[in-house]
């Protein structure tokens, strides 16, 4: 079996000092500068000149920066420069991916901070502690400062060899994220095969008839986000008191978050250790979670429930569900592949008879042509994994006589 190289990141908790802190806040700060600087001068140079900007380009602009603005010279030129990849890499999800256009970076309690492997960091992971270079401004700027050993809260083995360390600030929390490069040899691929069919009531429907329930993370938290907000708009903006509340809210959101990570990784896990082929819907998610309030000229139509449809599709995190059964059945040597959503749950399993009538409530489906009778999740994961097995590009020509 041919060895391949992944890459795999480890996450932890990790507890600076106070002076760390403030050196990482700085460190942010010179990155979000350069960013919003550099943007501010490629959308300068299309409008002037009608030219395109690389990362190059702009990294010459950041060596000719620091010999005008002197508190850059202080700061680590590996770390401001990964903030420059940052700006081409969203130049290049705007113009291939049809993403939005890269926007200025504002102050905020939240940053991430990448540190390359050119920055000589250093861990010990039989101590807990991490090293990595701080410089603090002109002070430091003849010589590389050492941020000091930091412990982190190791919960697994760091595998592989370090490429990068990223630090990262969400509200009250720090954390660190290293992201190495493994040898892997893919493990011979299982020979079942599965079709998944996401919805609201069930999270998670497999062709074989198993589910697994939604964990709704932000509706069960929804009635104390309210609260915490309607304390927050009583207050005066930017005062201590709003600072603190607003603080709260973005804890909440936190939680809420790494919730539904933990739980998207926990079902990505077992459905990938089980399967060699997961099959699933390539439903477009930005386009199913659009408003519908539409213009004054021409108002949409029941807002009010598609509202509460697209905040239940964002909170399952079916994009986030997806990026890791793609990654991980590559890592256990399976194969992930998307079919196209159309007519999947009106098409019988059984005699392949294609109508909207077989699925007349959205839990039931009843087939008018042989009286074939099953959940609509189930009939639609089937088709899915029909779909993916034979190859069909075209859902509404039907599936094929059933084998």
């Amino acid at each position: 079996m041919e060895t391949k190289i992944k890459r795999k990141g480890f996450q932890f908790r990790f507890s600076p000092n106070g002076e760390q802190q403030r050196q990482f806040a700085r460190i942010a700060g010179a990155c979000r500068f350069v960013y919003n600087k550099a943007l501010a001068e490629r959308i300068r140079v299309y409008k002037e000149e009608e030219k395109s900007t690389s990362f190059f380009t702009t990294s010459y602009w950041l060596t000719e920066w620091k010999k005008e603005i002197s508190w850059l010279v202080g700061y680590p030129r590996p770390v401001i420069a990964e903030s420059l990849r940052d700006l081409d890499k969203a130049y290049k999800n705007f113009f291939k991916l049809k993403r939005g256009f890269p926007k200025f970076k504002k102050k905020s309690n939240t940053f991430q901070i990448r540190f390359p492997l050119s920055c000589h960091f250093k861990i010990e992971q039989g101590n807990k502690r991490i090293k990595l270079p701080l410089w603090s401004g002109l002070r430091c700027a003849s010589k590389n400062k050492q941020s000091g050993w930091m412990r982190y809260r190791k919960s697994q083995e760091i595998i592989g060899k370090a490429k990068n360390i990223t630090v990262i600030k969400k509200s009250k929390h720090w954390y660190i994220s290293v992201q190495t490069e493994i040898e892997y040899t893919p493990p011979e691929s299982l020979p079942s095969q599965v079709g998944i069919d996401r919805g609201i009531s069930r999270f998670a429907t497999l062709s074989n008839g198993e589910f697994y329930k939604p964990l709704n993370s932000f509706r069960v938290k929804q009635k104390e986000m309210a609260k915490l907000q309607r304390a927050m708009s009583r207050k005066k903006k930017f005062s201590s008191n709003w600072k603190k509340a607003k603080a709260k809210i973005t804890s909440l959101h936190e939680s809420i978050a790494n919730h539904r990570k933990d739980f998207n990784h926990k079902i990505s896990t077992d459905i990938t250790t089980k399967y060699g082929l997961v099959a699933m819907e390539d439903l477009k998610v930005v386009n199913m979670s659009a408003s519908a309030k539409g213009t004054v000229e021409k108002p949409g139509r029941n807002v009010k429930a598609k509202s509460g449809l697209n905040k239940a599709i964002l909170d399952q995190g079916w994009g986030e569900f997806k990026r890791q059964l793609e990654y991980k059945t590559e890592w256990n040597g399976g194969i992930f592949m998307t079919v196209p959503p159309q007519y999947t749950s009106q098409t019988c399993p059984s005699c392949n008879h294609v109508s909207k009538d077989n699925r007349k409530t959205q839990s039931n489906f009843t087939c008018v042509e042989c009286d074939y009778k099953e959940n609509a999740d189930v009939v639609g994961a089937i088709n899915i994994l029909r779909l993916a097995v034979s190859g069909e590009k075209s859902p509404d020509k039907g599936l094929g006589k059933p084998g």
